[in-house]
């Protein structure tokens, strides 16, 4: 029940981003490229509380603090594996996800969080998505989960992540006046296939850099 963005909408919205992004906090600076591509492309209020997966590094990275509100909720699958570097992975990839939801759901003028873990494409997909729920007044509540998350490294030091995503679980929310629409049913479409690309900044971050999607992706039903 969260819709995603077609790519007609995500090219018209290229101005929306570049605002959206201007005064985010950035990782390194690479990110600041970042910003330079995506503004030059032709191409609800409440503290929330802190994502407790994730939330917690033992790595010493000074990470962006990441708040989703009461009623948003993410579950996440196979987060340890018993290999250190997979499991460092994945807790990025959870983490992009929250900073993406965290944008969307939570009113505030900054979301440093949104470029500390997403790069290049994966961060101009990113901020079309959320600038897909701005531009209509909308958010979402309820609770998501992933899945069936798979971690494999390529040669040249980057990691793919692949994963499902369940959303038949979340409901529509007017922006204004946060009414939810549960009336909204489950539908095949709710159910989508993740392939994202993961590189590993020089802060140690793995930072998403691209990302492709399937809805109604039959091997995540």
């Amino acid at each position: 029940m969260r819709t995603r963005t077609t790519t007609a909408a995500a090219t018209a919205l290229t101005a929306a981003v570049a605002l959206l992004l201007t005064g985010c906090g950035g990782s390194d600076t690479a990110d600041k490229k970042d910003d330079d591509k995506i503004a030059g492309a032709d191409t609800g209020a409440g503290s929330g509380s802190a994502n407790p997966s994730a939330s917690a590094s033992a790595d010493d990275i000074d990470r962006p603090e990441i708040k989703l509100p009461a009623d948003v909720k993410n579950v996440f699958e196979e987060t340890q594996t018993g290999d250190a570097k997979k499991d460092a992975i994945l807790a990025d990839n959870e983490r992009r996800i929250n900073s993406i939801d965290e944008a969307i759901t939570v009113d505030a003028k900054k979301y440093p969080a949104l470029k500390f873990y997403s790069k290049d494409d994966a961060l101009a997909s990113a901020a079309s998505y959320i600038m897909s729920f701005r531009n209509e007044n909308r958010s979402f509540t309820g609770e998501t989960r992933y899945y069936d998350r798979e971690v494999t490294f390529h040669k040249d030091g980057a990691a793919s992540v692949t994963y499902c995503m369940d959303a038949t679980r979340t409901y529509p929310k007017d922006g204004t006046t946060d009414k939810v629409d549960r009336s909204v049913k489950a539908s095949p479409s709710d159910y989508v296939f993740y392939s994202t690309r993961l590189e590993k900044n020089a802060k140690g971050v793995w930072q998403t850099a691209t990302v492709s999607s399937t809805e109604a992706a039959k091997r995540c039903m």
